[in-house]
């Protein structure tokens, strides 16, 4: 979830809480739930909507928590700021590093995605070709000044949920008989349709379920900005049952549509479903929408994972020459560009050498590093506010939800380098930790 520019309007108290629940329904939406679902359905089965019920709860719980440290103590680095007040200088550390490596594999999972989306006009065309003609064009957009852009961010996220509507309107018609006859498919009432891998099944798909709702972190920072802090979980819970909505409405249709082995990790669920009817128009402009709106993500996401390198080398958590150059009165974070475009290039690289699984690989990755601070964001809670019994409940129980999410990768072939990569880059940044530990204790502690 996200994680990008289109969250990054507005000004320090000046928000209502129903502005920000609409934020986050922007910030959320994005490929993980467009083309990411496939992934779970095909894991899943019917049963997926039992995963996204579930992390949705976990959702709601982990933005509760980070919500109301940002309403009692808000910080400019938000759960990074928490985590290091929390346990030390370590722990900021290491919530930085997980999330900038989250972001960067998020970037390159919506750069697969916009690329996959764009093989639906041209499947003939290398995957890798199209992965860098949107790098490139990412890169523009950053070093143009995007004034622009950013005004085009509100009409990108109404995109989102417009195409998503457009489907639920039109699955709707097809299943009530006002549609040409295609393709349709009995609603499993049983539990062996419900569940036809049983729970290894639900368990594999739980990740990308989790993935879909990935973004609150953002909202955590937004928080900052509400007239009243205290109507943060307001917004939070708006959010999240807008969300929920529109994502079970949208998954039991097209699960009632076809089949649910009939989806395809490279194609979202929702132009599967209605492919077979006779809409000519429907693929072409709901493909073009997903298009727009993973672009805008993908490029508002090197924007998030610049400024937050820019951000850990100011704080002494990064190396300076990540610091931005001045070039007259204007400061240009060159370093930090070139290291974000670097992992655009091992994307699109990993997108030449394995075209037919890349997306579900870094998706996988991308979505346990979002998890993993998470992590972070629950460890912090209890050491920074005073817990009631049933928000130490909560707490236990979200935690526990995470921690099946991510084991549940193990149950899941496809899903396991995904795993082994999120495990790489945890444990490179434990060894840097094991190594500047010492000359953290010789220098004054970082502002």
């Amino acid at each position: 979830m996200k994680k990008n520019a289109e969250c990054a309007s507005g000004k320090e108290g000046q928000l209502a809480w129903w502005q920000l629940s609409l934020i986050g329904v922007g910030c959320t939406i994005g490929t993980g739930y467009f083309l990411g679902s496939s992934i779970a359905v095909r894991s899943a089965g019917p049963a997926v909507l039992i995963a996204f019920i579930i992390a949705a709860c976990c959702t709601f719980i982990v933005f509760e928590a980070l919500a109301k440290m940002s309403a009692e103590d808000p910080q400019k680095g938000s759960f990074r700021s928490y985590a290091k007040k929390a346990f030390g200088r370590w722990a900021g550390f290491s919530s930085g590093w997980v999330y900038w490596s989250a972001e960067m594999l998020i970037m390159g999972s919506q750069l697969t995605a916009v690329s996959l989306f764009t093989r639906f006009w041209f499947p003939n065309v290398p995957l890798w070709i199209f992965a860098s003609i949107y790098a490139v064009l990412a890169i523009g957009v950053v070093l143009i000044g995007t004034k622009g852009f950013e005004r085009c961010e509100n009409i990108f996220a109404v995109t989102k949920v417009s195409a998503i509507f457009m489907f639920i309107i039109l699955a709707a018609l097809a299943l009530l008989g006002f549609l040409d006859e295609g393709a349709r498919e009995e609603f499993p009432r049983t539990a062996e349709t419900i569940f036809p891998h049983g729970f290894t099944g639900l368990w594999g798909g739980l990740l990308y379920a989790f993935y879909a709702f990935g973004g609150i972190e953002v909202l955590g920072i937004m928080t900052m900005r509400l007239k009243d802090k205290k109507d943060a979980s307001k917004a939070g819970t708006v959010m999240l049952l807008l969300l929920v909505t529109i994502y079970l409405a949208s998954l039991a249709l097209a699960i009632s549509i076809v089949p649910y082995h009939g989806f395809h990790e490279n194609q979202s669920p929702f132009i599967t479903a209605l492919e077979t009817y006779h809409l000519p128009f429907f693929p072409h402009v709901f493909n073009g929408a997903m298009i727009i709106a993973g672009f805008s993500t993908m490029s508002a996401s090197f924007f998030s994972v610049t400024t937050m390198l820019v951000t850990l080398s100011e704080e002494g958590d990064a190396p300076k020459v990540f610091a931005p150059k001045k070039k007259g009165k204007f400061q240009f974070p060159l370093s930090a560009m070139l290291l974000t475009t670097c992992g655009l290039i091992v994307s699109i690289v990993f997108s030449l050498l394995l075209p037919g699984k890349i997306y579900e690989y870094i998706t996988t990755a991308a979505g346990l590093m979002l998890l993993y601070n998470w992590l972070f964001i629950l460890f912090s809670y209890p050491r920074l506010m005073k817990l009631t019994m049933w928000g130490k409940i909560k707490r236990i129980v979200a935690m526990l939800l995470i921690l099946l999410a991510v084991t549940g990768t193990l149950a899941d072939e496809a899903s396991r380098p995904g795993l082994f990569v999120s495990i790489g880059f945890l444990a490179i940044i434990a060894l840097v930790i094991l190594k500047v530990r010492s000359h953290w204790k010789t220098e004054a502690p970082a502002s």
